[in-house]
């Protein structure tokens, strides 16, 4: 069962630079009281160093004097304690910044993956696969950094600057104040830096993302680059984005490379200039010996958190550039999935009417215009035409892939639009032209569509109905076969019946075959004909085919051109009159 505290909405938005920080803080969300302990258990370490300074002081101060009255195994067991108190608090601070970090971004990869899925198919047109990889990874690694170290040392830093300072106003004013007297302009430049290193750290993510891109493009692809001997090409192209890469890369670190050099001039200054004018008041009588040495520790203590603050908001442009990325992704909008009507199984029967629809990719070239045709229970419709004339783009808007522009599409006498998404995907059973197979064995991947316990019975039967059960037994682990990423280590015959076979297993009340019989030779293609002819009885059945074999039974053929009906009718009604349908069949059959 999901624990809502990993899984709950966290409200990301774009949002500016200053608001990132109030973002990132709305993601700790269940984990406050924590990361606010763990920044309240450093600062209580830092206490303890403070205090052994103090020691230091009444140790030389009255310790060491020929008067002293306190034992120094006294000062010794007190530094002991106070070390051990440190190092207890510490402890406890790193073990709840890890709790904390590890847990805000174990929410946040189950939100991104959550919302990853529920994408349209709009957005994944022009996704690039290795960008949103690379923001799932490395980018909430980033986040994960922020809260588990930065964020916490900032914390840290300001109480410990805020308890060192006052020590400092306790011990002498007036050494208090020109203590800090460069600390503004530390500050300052620490700002000027982090803006110009997220903005860099910024670029350079961003070709990180083109990096990972490129790479994942040529891993998927390596089959195609070896057969065209393209490796050349490829390897100068990756080289060209690695160089960029390399580019900014060097940008990003000269610029912390040149922050270092300026903050350690202004901290060293400060600190010169404060053990100099502490050492001029303690030979002047004006503070003890024991006080100068643990003013002369304080502000040693006190300068290096502000030089690492300045580090610290250097480094956090990286967490919170990430957060950006990742915020972006975020706020990309959903799929709504639920909203609508929801049927059973039984409720459909598969009464399909496209009524003057229209559809664009872009509003300058549509992909359909005006077509209008009926598909009733139990027909099968097949469409033809050549390639870019709008088939594919036709079938998808019956699994409300894409939304149609123009006219209307009815399922049952009610508008598809009407349905809830999920509702009607689970009613339709799609092949595709290029079949997706996962990285599991064949069992699995048949058993995919379908959101219940299946048997091996059923899984047998339609493996056998998709004339790949022979095939599969030949196998030496069978059915437990693991599939290659991809399905490579499967002929294309055999990737196209598993994937028959899925759909098979799903019943649904409507089939969209996408050219499904294309790969497999005559004689599998009439087996998987035969199975098919009695599986799509009472089901509607659209299939895409460019060969006349394959929809000479059809019900209904469709055939189009430039995203427009040119012909419809049966397979004798359409070779009766000229037109594209008899000039495909006359060039297939040679006449």
């Amino acid at each position: 069962m999901r624990n809502s505290k990993y899984y709950s909405n966290l409200d990301l938005k774009k949002t500016t630079s200053s608001n990132r920080l109030a973002g990132m803080w709305r993601m700790t969300e269940g984990f406050r009281l924590t990361y606010l302990a763990a920044i309240a258990s450093l600062a209580l370490a830092a206490l303890a160093k403070t205090l052994t300074y103090l020691i230091v002081r009444n140790l030389v101060d009255k310790g060491l004097a020929e008067s002293a009255t306190t034992p120094i195994y006294y000062f010794a067991l007190a530094f002991l304690g106070l070390a051990v108190f440190e190092a207890s608090f510490t402890f406890v601070a790193g073990k709840m910044a890890a709790r904390t970090s590890e847990g805000i971004v174990l929410r946040l990869r189950n939100y991104l993956y959550d919302h990853l899925q529920r994408l349209p198919f709009t957005y994944h047109d022009h996704a690039q696969t290795g960008e949103l990889i690379q923001r799932a990874t490395s980018d909430v690694d980033a986040v994960r950094r922020f809260f588990a170290d930065q964020g916490v040392q900032l914390g840290r830093i300001s109480l410990l600057f805020g308890i060192n300072f006052i020590t400092l106003l306790l011990l002498n004013a007036k050494l208090a104040v020109q203590s800090v007297m460069f600390i503004p302009l530390v500050l300052v430049i620490s700002i000027v830096f982090f803006k110009k290193i997220e903005e860099l750290y910024g670029a350079y993510q961003d070709q990180d993302g083109h990096l990972s891109a490129a790479l994942q493009e040529n891993l998927s692809g390596v089959r195609v680059v070896k057969a065209f001997a393209r490796q050349d090409y490829e390897i100068a192209k990756f080289e060209g984005e690695n160089y960029q890469k390399y580019q900014l890369g060097k940008k990003l670190l000269l610029g912390h490379a040149l922050y270092w050099p300026v903050t350690d001039v202004i901290c060293g200054a400060q600190m010169l200039l404060s053990f100099y004018l502490g050492a001029r008041m303690a030979i002047a009588g004006e503070i003890t010996v024991g006080t100068y040495l643990a003013f002369a520790s304080l502000v040693i203590w006190l300068i290096w958190p502000i030089r690492n603050l300045g580090r610290l908001i250097a480094q956090s442009s990286t967490g919170l550039v990430s957060y950006r990325r990742v915020a972006d992704l975020i706020d990309e909008k959903q799929e709504v999935l639920d909203k609508g009507i929801s049927v059973s199984h039984s409720g459909v029967k598969g009464h399909v009417v496209f009524n003057n629809v229209g559809f664009a990719y872009n509003p300058e070239s549509p992909a359909l215009q005006q077509v209008s045709f009926e598909a009733k229970p139990g027909e099968m419709v097949a469409l033809m035409g050549s390639t870019g004339s709008g088939k594919t783009s036709l079938v998808n808007l019956l699994p409300r892939f894409y939304e149609c522009t123009g006219g209307q599409i009815t399922l049952d006498d009610i508008d598809l639009k009407d349905y809830a998404k999920h509702a009607l995907r689970r009613e339709i059973g799609i092949v595709e032209q290029e079949p997706f197979l996962f990285s599991r064995n064949i069992a699995e991947n048949i058993s995919y569509g379908v959101d219940r316990q299946v048997s091996q019975q059923e899984i047998e039967a339609a493996a056998q109905a998709a004339a790949i059960h022979n095939v599969i037994q030949t196998f030496p682990e069978g059915y437990k076969t693991m599939v290659g990423e991809k399905g490579v280590t499967l002929s294309g015959g055999q990737k196209q019946r598993i994937a028959i076979a899925r759909t098979l297993l799903k019943d649904p009340r409507i089939l969209i075959l996408d050219d499904s019989t294309s790969s497999v030779d005559t004689e599998t293609e009439m087996q998987i004909q035969s199975a098919l002819d009695k599986l799509m009885q009472g089901r509607t059945t659209f299939v895409i085919a460019h060969r006349v074999q394959t929809v000479m039974k059809a019900d209904k053929i469709v055939v189009l051109k430039d995203g427009r009906i040119a012909q419809m009718g049966t397979h004798s009604q359409l070779l009766e009159q000229p037109g594209l349908y008899r000039d495909i069949y006359n060039i297939q059959n040679k006449v």
